[in-house]
């Protein structure tokens, strides 16, 4: 039995210290940042911080880390649809 890549999913772990040092596990791919405002995707979702002075520190996809510092006001998730909306799920779309 062969798995693929896509079924096997590192787990995601946050790790906030003094709302200034952001420690991430997880991440597949950073979709847009700037000192505002980072957003990404993760094992648990989408990903969206907001703050001032982000940085990041540390990037590495193939090991899904990340490290981020500045001023953190928010973290927001969007959880991942499976399957479609409500009616492509009732009419089998």
């Amino acid at each position: 039995m062969q798995l693929d890549a896509r079924e096997i999913t590192a787990p995601h772990r946050l790790t906030l210290d003094s709302r200034e040092d952001l420690t991430l596990t997880g991440v597949e791919d950073v979709e847009r940042f700037d000192e505002n405002e980072i957003e990404m995707s993760t094992t648990a979702g989408t990903l969206t911080i907001r703050g001032e002075g982000l940085h990041i520190e540390k990037l590495s996809l193939d090991g899904g880390d990340l490290h981020i510092t500045g001023r953190v006001d928010s973290l927001t998730y969007e959880a991942r649809r499976s399957g479609g909306g409500f009616f492509s799920r009732l009419l089998g779309t």
